[in-house]
């Protein structure tokens, strides 16, 4: 009997499960109004989030659930009525508390209970908490009047839904406990069908706040970046008139400081700013996702959002822009006063060059000078020391007349001297040639 073929006997990539099992991570809830959902992000990279992870495993074991697999990013407890969802992403973790409202019909909006509120506060968090939203869904074809009620009309944002009859509304402002409130009127969508939009709706509001972090940063660094781009010109202006090689080294470091520190606040953005604009994308996907059209002439939550944070986007992207267009500025001016400098050493070294060949020159003609004179003491000696053998040859009887023997022998001592002088001065000459000088 043959045996079906399978993959045992292939070698399977070790992460080829994960990346197989992303495309089912963090499937859709499915939900059935009314209901009161509560969305909690925290900031938590590093030793924060695997402390965050370990409080989360502890209570997931107080309340007799399940923990999350190891390396698992996303897990999901029911608690009694209250379903709770925990997700941990790359900069911030969330947990979504999902109660159900089925029994009560009349009540305020958002409100919570002892109980459910008690539960949540046992679930502590390393982590700072920068995003709080309160998501009521609700069974109604009056969404316009509902939303009316319960939101400032001058900041209300609402759409419909494309996916089917149901209406987003809420005016982003946060509320007295903190959160930012969101109403969902369900007038007929599926279970699956709600889940998804409460789901996309949370992410809306998640990312557009984690978005929005970027403005901050561009803010601060702002001041800075405005200096360092008024220095710059002022060097180039120094730079202009710069003639002294002290005044050249002193521009050329303090280029190199505002280029240290235009680099230093670069990096520190880096990573701000490129999670902005990705924050930024997702939310306009989403967007796009949910919105069908306007309801009663007011803003879309595409358009109300675009107004406020499109602005908030360019200013982020125009920083990154002048960090960016800064940097090679730092760097060209950098380079030309380099260049100026590197210009002026060869210069000065020229000139010291030339000032020790001269120097050369003249040690050359001073030694010159020293040789004839040498040449003269140390022949006049030998003429007096042959003077004085001829005068003693002529007493001893010799006929040698002392006067003109020593008249003669003094070009011939002379000659001696110089021929013995140069003979010495060339061997050391040779020896102080380069070995290769022969090659």
């Amino acid at each position: 009997m043959k045996r079906d073929l399978d993959l045992a006997g292939f070698d399977l990539h070790p992460q080829r499960g994960a990346v197989l099992g992303e495309v089912h991570a963090r499937p859709f809830t499915r939900l059935t109004a009314p209901l009161t959902v509560l969305r909690m992000a925290f900031l938590s990279q590093g030793d924060v989030a695997a402390a965050d992870r370990e409080k989360f495993v502890a209570f997931c074991a107080a309340q007799g659930q399940p923990p999350p697999d190891e390396g698992t990013k996303h897990h999901q407890v029911t608690i009694g009525a209250i379903q709770l969802r925990w997700e941990q992403h790359s900069e911030f973790t969330t947990f979504t508390w999902i109660l159900s409202r089925a029994n009560q019909s009349s009540r305020a909006f958002g409100a919570i209970g002892d109980e459910p509120a008690s539960l949540i506060r046992s679930l502590s968090q390393s982590g700072q908490l920068l995003v709080a939203v309160k998501l009521e869904v609700e069974q109604t074809s009056s969404a316009l009047e509902r939303a009316q009620q319960l939101f400032e009309r001058s900041s209300l944002a609402m759409a419909a839904v494309r996916s089917g009859p149901a209406v987003v509304a809420s005016d982003f402002r946060v509320d007295d406990q903190g959160f930012v409130r969101i109403l969902v009127c369900n007038d007929g969508l599926s279970p699956g069908r709600l889940g998804a939009l409460v789901q996309r709706v949370l992410e809306i509001e998640t990312y557009r706040t984690l978005a929005l972090l970027g403005l901050p940063a561009a803010l601060e660094l702002a001041p800075s970046v405005d200096h360092i781009g008024r220095r710059l010109v002022e060097v180039l202006e120094e730079m202009q008139g710069a003639e002294d090689l002290k005044l050249n080294n002193h521009l050329l470091t303090e280029l190199t400081a505002l280029a240290a520190s235009l680099e230093r606040g670069a990096a520190g953005s880096l990573f701000r700013f490129g999670a902005s604009r990705a924050y930024y994308d997702i939310v306009q996907a989403r967007l796009a996702v949910i919105e069908g059209g306007e309801i009663a002439g007011y803003p879309t939550w595409s358009s109300f959002l675009a107004r406020r944070m499109a602005p908030a986007m360019r200013t982020c992207a125009t920083m990154e822009d002048r960090q960016a267009n800064l940097s090679i500025k730092l760097a060209r001016a950098a380079d030309l006063l380099r260049t100026r400098v590197d210009v002026e050493l060869e210069e000065q070294n020229r000139d010291l060059l030339r000032s020790m060949d001269e120097r050369t020159k003249l040690q050359l003609r001073l030694q010159s000078t020293v040789e004839g004179l040498s040449v003269a003491a140390i022949g006049y000696y030998v003429v007096s020391l042959f003077g004085y053998l001829a005068k003693g040859a002529h007493d001893g009887g010799l006929h040698v007349e002392p006067s003109l023997a020593t008249a003669v022998f003094v070009p011939v001592a002379v000659g001696l001297v110089w021929i013995v002088t140069r003979n010495i001065r060339r061997r050391h000459l040779k020896h102080d040639e380069p070995s290769g000088a022969h090659d």
